[in-house]
């Protein structure tokens, strides 16, 4: 029940409150903190990347005007930018990325029966990266060029629900493919990848894991057809072909047989080879199995779009992660409260809600919950109907 609550303090009851004191210890972060916990930062953070402020002298004019409010909300320390550019400079970035971890794990037991489009059983995930762009003189740590700087956003993203579960910062000039090397693979999964991780030796480590993953080739491939199997061309699958390696290189990194599918994508006029260790799924499977693999793309463009984290409140590679982890952390959470309130709102719309209403003292779930203004009865009103007899 409300009873007088805000919309920001009812938000908190989906966070496990207990896990995150754990992660705290595990790193101590209070440890000789007399004001102003960890608590009290990831509450300061995550209102900036809720609410889209763009720097800490904004949340803290913002925060203040609500002083009020704030102790029934979950604030205990006293709001002042210096202390929270300290707090994100300092206090372990590993504290945020933790509890994200715990968000991310009860955000995929709730998506876990979301369709994906395609007939799979198992769990399907789509991993890239994206760069965002610094500063090199202001983040010297981020190199990417010789005069530009940048961090890379490596996700591993669970396509039931769109919930990212693996997420590495690095800086701008590790290659994407050194990530494989960084992943602990589930037997039976499939691993959706573009070209960028086209590593035969990483991917037969993928092999070894009892896990699938679906690629595409690249032109200079060299190979011999060992097999070809009946295709309906109608489908777009122009070819089913069993492979092994003939690259001296290449065969010693993957010795196995591979499977070679050629699809022409109607609608983009493209034509496509993707490259699998699934023999299995039948091949137009594998093509809407990688045209899923944009998910991961709309997944950035929508974190770039809709949370802080192309303009940071720090410098220093601490202040960065714990950003970005805070960042991740609210997302996931927003995706919690919509699944847990059954809302039909998008993600989008539901930021948009909070941005405006956290401070409001009314049900959370009425405050995301709109009147249809559509469906009212118009009738039910006192004004007097101007053509009634």
């Amino acid at each position: 029940m409300n009873a007088g609550r805000t919309v920001f303090s009812q938000l908190l009851d989906f966070l496990p409150k207990h896990e995150f004191d754990k992660c705290v210890q595990r790193f101590r972060g209070d440890y000789h903190l007399r004001a102003f916990s960890c608590f009290d930062q990831f509450l300061c953070m995550a209102f900036a990347q809720l609410t889209f402020r763009e720097s800490l002298r904004d949340i803290e004019t913002c925060l203040r005007t609500m002083a009020p409010k704030l102790y029934h909300t979950g604030f205990r320390g006293k709001i002042s930018r210096s202390t929270l550019a300290d707090a994100n400079e300092r206090r372990d970035w590993r504290i945020h990325a933790d509890f994200a971890q715990i968000l991310i794990a009860k955000a995929r037991q709730l998506y876990a029966a979301e369709g994906l489009g395609v007939e799979l059983d198992q769990t399907a995930y789509a991993l890239d990266s994206t760069t965002v762009d610094l500063c090199l003189s202001l983040f010297p740590w981020a190199r990417f060029r010789k005069h530009k700087g940048a961090v890379k956003l490596h996700t591993l993203l669970d396509l039931r629900g769109n919930i990212p579960t693996v997420v590495i910062v690095t800086h701008g000039k590790v290659h994407d493919v050194n990530i494989l090397d960084d992943l602990s693979c589930e037997v039976g999964a499939f691993y959706i990848m573009d070209r960028g991780y086209l590593d035969f030796a990483r991917l037969y480590k993928i092999q070894q894991s009892l896990a699938f993953f679906v690629t595409r080739t690249k032109k200079n491939s060299n190979f011999r057809r060992v097999y070809s199997a009946p295709v309906e061309k109608s489908t777009g699958v122009l070819f089913d072909q069993t492979i092994v390696l003939e690259n001296f290189y290449a065969k010693q990194d993957f010795p196995e047989k591979l499977r070679r599918i050629g699809f022409f994508d109607a609608k983009t006029k493209h034509r496509l080879v993707f490259l699998t260790n699934n023999f299995a799924l039948p091949a137009l499977a594998i093509a809407e199995l990688y045209r899923l693999r944009w998910q991961v793309e709309l997944f950035f463009k929508w974190i770039k779009q809709h949370l802080r984290i192309k303009a940071f409140f720090g410098t220093s590679e601490n202040a960065v992660k714990t950003q970005i982890w805070i960042a991740i952390a609210t997302y996931v959470l927003v995706a919690i409260v919509k699944k847990q309130l059954g809302l039909d709102a998008s993600l989008y719309t539901i930021l948009q809600i909070l941005s405006i209403s956290l401070f409001e003292k009314t049900s959370l779930l009425q405050a995301l919950e709109p009147p249809d203004y559509t469906n009212l009865d118009w009738q039910i009103c006192n004004q007097l109907n101007l053509f009634s007899f």
